[in-house]
């Protein structure tokens, strides 16, 4: 009786509020246009989308 593969099969899930906000900060630190902002609505579109998604996942929410 193994629970060490179930807890790595739950470790490797990542919750969707976690991963939309990872997606928004990798893209800021690439991106010329978001780089530089104080505010996420300031970036470019992408950016902002992928601020949008982060908070509709913090809220529950899907896009």
């Amino acid at each position: 009786m193994s629970t060490g593969s179930v807890e790595s099969r739950a470790g490797n899930a990542e919750l969707p509020m976690l991963r939309a906000y990872r997606l928004w900060f990798e893209h800021t630190k690439k991106c010329a246009d978001c780089k530089d902002k104080h505010k996420a609505q300031d970036g470019c579109e992408t950016g902002r989308e992928r601020w949008g998604t982060y908070r509709l996942a913090r809220t529950g929410r899907t896009p």
